[in-house]
């Protein structure tokens, strides 16, 4: 009788011992669950910013805008003007600005700028082949010499008898913008200046490009 007392008693403490290991059985695998969202979390979370990253890149480095083509400043050297003939003639120094605002350089074609009075040219200039640099300007400097010789009929004598002699300027470059050394896109850039001289004083009253 005392025996079998023994081992009901020992079958209890059997299993209490077992009934103690279960708690710490299940703390472990809360732990391993635990461990395992968190790393389900933190590639989510990887994967989130590789999107944003992706999407920045996609919207700012690889997203081509047109280059600018622009005048610069005119140092007028000589300006020269006969109301009367009517007739004028003048030299000027003054920048083609590239103004190239992608990451990548431009690279593009040479060209020519032409200097119209209502729509008729009076002169050119040459543009020689280059490129912009990434997110820079590409400044060339020019020597500009314009006459009326090759004016016809036109309001010419109204206009030198009003002091202000109005002037345009029309060019258009054609190149490629490359992009991480790989990927090249075509893209024009187009120069419309409108400038007016002074002929009393002989300087540039005004000059605006759009």
């Amino acid at each position: 009788m005392a025996e079998k007392i023994k081992q009901v008693v020992a079958s209890v403490k059997g299993y209490t011992r077992k009934d103690e290991e279960l708690p710490t059985y299940r703390t472990e695998e809360e732990l391993k669950r635990q461990k395992r969202i968190k790393l389900f979390t933190y590639i989510g979370i990887f994967i989130m910013f590789q999107i944003i990253v992706m999407t920045v890149f996609g919207l700012t480095v690889m997203k081509v805008k047109t280059p600018k083509l622009r005048l610069g400043a005119i140092s007028v050297q000589t300006l020269n003007s006969v109301p009367a003939t009517p007739s004028f003639d003048t030299t000027f120094a003054t920048q083609i600005r590239v103004k190239n605002t992608n990451w990548g350089p431009y690279k593009f074609d040479a060209s020519v700028v032409t200097f119209m009075y209502q729509g008729a040219a009076v002169g050119e200039v040459a543009i020689p082949k280059s490129k912009a640099g990434m997110r820079s300007t590409k400044k060339i400097n020019v020597e500009v010499s314009l006459n009326s010789e090759a004016l016809q009929s036109t309001n010419l004598s109204s206009d030198l008898n009003s002091g202000v002699l109005t002037l345009t300027s029309q060019a258009k470059l054609t190149g490629k913008v490359e992009l991480m050394l790989i990927m090249k896109r075509k893209k024009s850039a187009n120069m419309d200046c409108t400038m007016k001289f002074d002929l009393s004083t002989k300087t540039v009253q005004s000059l605006e490009c759009k």
